[in-house]
Order: structure tokens, then C-alpha cells, then sequence
């Protein structure tokens, strides 16, 4: 049986933000304004679809490498979607973070971004596989 649209319920994909420094709550907001707002003109997800959260480290705790010029502003990205995005796609993805973060101070050779693609059977909600539920994006972009 095929479930209805999928909606605000279970947004997807999920995103991850880690940094080095603690930032304001207003540049918390723009960060992952930022990365939302990216994935959005990238792998075209709606709007309000999102699943963004933040994890800030003190400097010890996440180590980077010694050559960065502010190893402060070092900033990994980890993105658990379902598999099907194109290259071009993915390609969109990492210039429009690096552009977006860029403008937020972070420099784009601090940014580090993960595509985790998951299989829509591996990808539980509602009790069922996300492969039993129709969505209301394109995966294939």
C-alpha cells in the first residue's frame, strides 16, 4: 500500500552542522538558514522541508588541520538524504554552501560537506519504508 504525500511530519534529508566556535543564536539562524536555503536551490526540496541541526565543539574536542588559517571557522556538513541526486546536483550542492557560507565568513577552503545517500528501503517513518510513501519532491534532480 502506498501512503499518501509525505509532508512536514518527517522532513528530509537531514543535516548536520559542526563547528569549532560558538556562534550567536542570530548566527546560528543564518548558518542553517544558509545550508537549508542551498539545499533547497540544489536538490530543489521544498521550502519548508527541514532537518537541520547544529553541533557546536569546543576547539579540543574537534581537531582540524594546523593549515588552516581560522581553524575556528572550520565547518563539516553531513547531509543523510535518499540516494538518487545527480552529480550535477551534488556539484550545485557544494558551491552554493560554499557561496552562502562564504558570505557568512567562513571560509570556503574551512568547508567540508558528506553526502550519506541512503536507499528509500533503509529509510524508516511512519512506522514504514520511506520506498511505501509517495513524496512530494523529486529525488532524481
Amino acid at each position: 500500500m502506498l501512503w499518501s504525500v509525505l509532508r512536514q511530519n518527517h522532513p528530509m534529508p537531514k543535516i548536520l552542522v559542526e563547528v569549532r566556535r560558538p556562534y550567536s543564536s542570530s548566527e546560528v539562524t543564518a548558518l542553517l538558514d544558509s545550508v537549508h536555503a542551498a539545499m533547497v536551490a540544489a536538490f530543489r526540496i521544498p521550502p519548508g522541508d527541514r532537518g537541520v541541526r547544529l553541533i557546536e565543539y569546543d576547539p579540543e574536542r574537534f581537531a582540524v588541520s594546523p593549515e588552516l588559517t581560522q581553524p575556528d571557522r572550520y565547518t563539516l556538513i553531513t547531509i543523510e538524504c535518499f540516494a538518487g541526486r545527480s552529480v550535477d546536483a551534488k556539484r550545485a550542492l557544494y558551491r552554493e554552501i560554499a557561496e552562502r557560507l562564504e558570505m557568512l565568513g567562513i571560509p570556503s577552503d574551512h568547508i567540508s560537506v558528506v553526502i550519506h545517500e541512503i536507499s528509500r528501503e533503509n529509510w524508516g517513518m511512519r512506522g514504514i519504508p520511506a520506498s511505501d510513501v509517495e513524496l512530494s519532491f523529486k529525488v532524481d534532480v
